[in-house]
C-alpha cells in the first residue's frame, strides 16, 4: 500500500500538551469493526466492554530519563544526548545534537562523567562508552524525553509514565496506558478481568514517520520484548476458555502477535525474550488480539498502519475524521480508542 493511503489533516490544536487530570477522565471512542458504529464515552466507562474473564494485557516498560545535557572536553561546547538503547553498563546508543560530534570526541555530564563517541551510526545517531555506568545516577540529573510535538514542560515527570511502569528501558511512554488508575484496575479485577503484563522497550523509531512512498519497502526497527511464561499461560487459558485477549496499546500487539509465530500444540502463544521486528500492514492475520485499546496516531506511522490492519483502513480514517469533528485531543497525552 501507499503510505500516502494513511494520511489525514489534524488541526494543530488537537494535539494534546498536557496529560487530563484524573487520568481516566480522557474521552474514550469505542469502535465496532462489526457493526462500524462508534459511541463517544470517558476512559472510566471502559469496563461496560469488557467481560469476567478477559485479560488485558500491558507494557510495564517504564522511560528511561535519558534526556542529558553534557560539554565538550576540551573546548566546552554545548552537547545534547537522548539514550536511546543501553547496550552494555556503560555503552549506549544515543541520538546527538551539538556541532562537530565526530568519533573520538570526548564530552563531560553534568555530574562530572565522562564519555567518548566510538561509532557514527548515521544521522544524528551515535554509540558512545561512559567511563562508568550510567543507571545509578540517571534518576538524579537525567530529563524524561518528550515528544517533539508537545511543547509545554511537564510539571509531573510521572505523568508519562504509566501506573504500570516497572522496567526501565524505554525512550517514550507506552501511551495506551497511561489513561488508567490505580482505582479503575481494582474495579476491573473486582469484576473479574486479569491483567498481565509483558515488556517492550519502546525506541523512538516508533514514532518515526514511514518515508518510502511504498509502506511495505520501510525497514520496520526492532525493539527488545518479553513475553513470560505465566504470561504466556494467562493467554493460552484465557483463548481456552472463550475470553478475549484485550491489547493495551500497539507495543502489547507487537509483543503477543511476535509470541504467537512460536506458538506449539495448540497454544496461541510461547513465551518469548528477544527482539521484535514485526511490521503489521493491512492484510496482517491477527492471530491472539482480540480487542485493541489505542490512542490516536500519527499519519505514516507504523502505529496507524498496525491499527489500520486491526480494523479496515477506510473505517479507521472515517473514525479519525470523525473524533476531530468532535474534537478529541491526539497523540501521547491525547484520548484513547476502544476497537471491538
Amino acid at each position: 500500500m501507499k503510505t500516502t493511503d494513511f494520511d489525514y489533516e489534524l488541526p494543530p490544536e488537537l494535539i494534546a500538551q498536557q496529560p487530563i487530570e484524573p487520568r481516566d477522565a480522557s474521552r474514550l471512542l469505542v469502535l465496532d469493526r462489526s457493526t462500524k458504529t462508534k459511541q463517544h464515552l470517558l476512559f472510566r466507562d471502559l469496563p461496560r466492554f469488557l467481560n469476567p474473564g478477559d485479560l488485558l494485557v500491558v507494557n510495564r516498560s517504564r522511560v528511561v530519563p535519558a534526556r542529558l545535557f553534557a560539554e565538550k572536553v576540551p573546548g566546552g561546547g554545548k552537547v545534547e544526548l537522548l539514550l536511546l538503547e543501553r547496550v552494555t553498563e556503560k555503552e549506549w546508543k544515543s541520538l546527538v545534537g551539538g556541532k562537530g560530534l565526530q568519533v573520538g570526541l570526548k564530552v563531560k555530564l553534568e555530574n562530572g562523567l565522562l564519555g567518548e563517541i566510538t561509532e557514527d551510526l548515521g544521522g544524528p545517531q551515535r554509540r558512545l562508552v561512559f567511563d562508568r555506568g550510567l543507571d545509578s545516577s540517571l534518576q538524579s540529573f537525567g530529563q524524561v524525553p518528550l515528544p517533539p510535538y508537545i511543547h509545554t514542560p511537564l510539571a509531573n515527570p510521572e505523568r508519562y509514565q504509566t501506573v504500570f511502569a516497572r522496567e526501565e528501558g524505554s525512550s517514550a511512554a507506552p501511551t495506551a496506558g497511561l489513561h488508567f488508575t490505580p482505582e479503575l484496575l481494582e474495579l476491573l479485577k473486582r469484576k473479574g478481568i486479569e491483567l498481565a503484563e509483558i515488556i517492550l522497550h519502546i525506541g523512538l523509531d516508533t514514532f518515526a514517520p514511514v518515508n518510502e512512498d511504498d509502506s511495505g519497502k520501510h525497514k520496520i526497527h526492532s525493539e527488545w520484548c518479553q513475553l513470560s511464561e505465566e504470561v504466556a499461560e494467562k493467554v493460552n487459558t484465557t483463548k481456552r476458555e472463550g475470553g478475549q485477549v484485550v491489547a493495551i496499546g500497539t507495543t502489547s500487539v507487537r509483543v503477543l502477535e511476535t509470541a504467537a509465530r512460536l506458538a506449539v500444540g495448540g497454544n496461541a502463544v510461547f513465551p518469548f525474550e528477544g527482539r521484535t521486528d514485526l511490521y503489521i500492514l493491512p492484510g496482517f492475520e491477527f492471530k491472539v488480539v482480540d480487542r485493541l485499546l489505542t490512542n490516536f496516531h500519527l499519519p505514516h506511522s507504523t502505529l496507524l498502519m498496525l491499527v489500520s490492519a486491526f480494523a479496515d483502513r477506510g473505517l479507521i480514517l472515517d473514525t479519525y475524521r470523525e473524533a476531530i469533528v468532535e474534537g478529541y485531543r491526539f497523540y501521547s497525552f491525547g484520548d484513547a480508542m476502544l476497537i471491538l
